[in-house]
């Protein structure tokens, strides 16, 4: 039996395969038996898919490997891009933090304004009691010493009466 060559284009009718003998009897699709000539088509066939896969690899093999690179380089680009996000992120954050930060100082010098008033206050409530204090120590000495002159005053004028009441004469 021979190798067939092999197949014609679609729609193109070809004539007997170039290795057919003189005298050998051309075989149509109905004439051959599944079983015969089995293992002389294996050889045949094992070549011809070893020939195919070659061809195949060598006609898909160039795309294939352009694809795997362009992937891994789409795959390095993502993993740049990735990097950069999160660098973006975390510059966010900081911003985000940056802004926390800056409410916080804002609060502090409200209540620091606020402490500055308390205190301003409390040194003015401190200077007026303390002119209250001085008030009244010198208004309750003022009254200590009206009462000291009007007991003195009164002592003169016990004494002034005591000298002008009559006094008995002494009988001899």
């Amino acid at each position: 039996m021979s190798v067939p060559g092999p197949p014609p284009p679609d729609g193109v009718l070809a004539g007997p395969p170039c290795s057919l003998e003189a005298g050998e009897p051309t075989l149509g699709l109905n004439d051959i038996s599944p079983d015969e000539g089995l293992i002389e088509d294996l050889t045949v066939e094992d070549k011809a898919v070893e020939q195919l896969a070659e061809g195949l690899l060598s006609h898909y093999l160039p795309d294939l490997e352009r694809s795997k690179q362009a992937l891994q380089e789409l795959t390095q680009n993502q993993v740049v891009l990735l990097d950069t996000l999160e660098q973006e992120i975390s510059k966010f954050k900081e911003c985000h933090s940056m802004l926390d930060i800056n409410a916080l100082f804002t609060e502090a010098k409200h209540y620091h304004a606020k402490l500055v008033n308390i205190r301003k206050e409390m040194l003015m409530l401190h200077e007026k009691t303390s002119k209250l204090k001085k008030r009244a120590l010198k208004l309750q000495q003022k009254r200590q010493k009206e009462e000291l002159e009007r007991e003195q005053q009164r002592e003169k004028e016990f004494e002034r009466e005591k000298q002008l009441t009559a006094k008995p004469a002494k009988r001899t």
